[in-house]
């Protein structure tokens, strides 16, 4: 682990010059007294450390000197396929691996291609968490990452809608969406999708499997958000909203309102129109599009209509009661 460490503090300084130890320490992630140490152990090597005394002072090495030790690891190779995302590649144990990859990168690019990759890094983020809420917490993600790489079966102990099993899994591939973790696993003969945040454990069970000849990660997930899609919806509200509810259509709905939206009728002489929408059952229907307020009318179906009618009516009686007083709430 030092050896990593010594060898990141050596690729920090050819990579950005001159650096005090207050800077390298946050950058390892580790106390100043331990970078004073590995300074010494650079030194005492034969590796020109050179220290500047002084406010503008800090550490670097001898002008004209690179190191030639930048071969990525295999763990480093795969890691670089997380470079966009550092925070996924925190959840699944690989920053520092990351971190290190990317360092022997620029050590061993010319001068001005590790200045155009360092400003790229300054100026573009990715950040796949949704708005407003926070990412799942993955206590089991690191293990399960583990077992996917080395193909290793799992006994997990999971928590879905109807209650907590236990599966045999032969986990497949991880993915990412909007912030939460996904495992695809083969389980009893078919392929499934699991939402790790409701792993309560796993366990490998020290055998390993064969991956199903021709297995697809990304089509199977393609295709498996297409079939969840169109369980998921179970009817078509047919709407009238106005130009304020067009803004709000995409952004409460996301794409289904997109595709809504494209396929309105044309605005009325007040810019209201017509849409039609995909939505769920009708509880969870009511629900949503309440959220549009007055800047929509459901004109149908009929029973959808009515129950948004009953909720409402509901809604003004409530309010229409006496003012809420809290010193007779008991």
């Amino acid at each position: 682990m030092r050896a990593d460490r010594l060898l990141s503090l050596l690729l920090l300084l050819q990579n950005r010059g001159r650096m005090t130890a207050p800077e390298l320490a946050a950058e390892l992630e580790v106390s100043v007294r331990t970078v004073y140490r590995d300074i010494e152990a650079l030194s005492a090597s034969g590796i020109p450390v050179r220290a500047d005394r002084g406010p503008a002072g800090g550490y670097r090495l001898m002008d004209g000197y690179r190191t030639r030790l930048t071969g990525l690891t295999d763990a480093e190779v795969g890691s670089l396929f997380l470079a966009g995302a550092p925070g996924p590649a925190r959840d699944l144990g690989l920053g520092a691996v990351l971190a290190t990859a990317q360092l022997k990168l620029r050590a061993s690019l010319p001068a001005e291609l590790a200045d155009r990759a360092r400003r790229v890094q300054d100026r573009f983020h990715l950040d796949t968490p949704g708005w407003f809420r926070d990412a799942d917490t993955v206590p089991y993600l690191a293990p399960v990452a583990r077992a996917v790489w080395e193909q290793r079966a799992l006994r997990a102990h999971y928590r879905r809608w109807g209650g907590e099993v236990h599966r045999e899994l032969h986990p497949l591939g991880l993915v990412l969406k909007a912030g939460i973790w996904y495992l695809v696993a083969r389980a009893d003969g078919d392929t499934r999708t699991y939402r790790i945040s409701r792993f309560l454990a796993v366990d490998t069970t020290g055998e390993t499997f064969e991956r199903p000849a021709g297995f697809d990660l990304a089509a199977y997930w393609e295709d498996s958000s297409r079939r969840m899609e169109a369980a998921m919806y179970q009817g078509t509200a047919r709407l009238r909203i106005s130009p304020r509810a067009q803004r709000l259509l995409p952004v409460q709905f996301g794409t289904a309102g997109t595709r809504a939206l494209e396929e309105a009728g044309p605005p009325d002489d007040e810019g209201w129109v017509q849409v039609e929408m995909p939505v769920e059952t009708q509880a969870v229907a009511v629900s949503d599009l309440l959220r549009l307020g007055a800047e929509a009318e459901v004109l149908g179906p009929p029973e959808l209509r009515d129950a948004v009618t009953r909720t409402v009516a509901a809604l003004a009686t409530r309010y229409a009661a006496s003012p809420y007083e809290p010193d007779k709430v008991r």
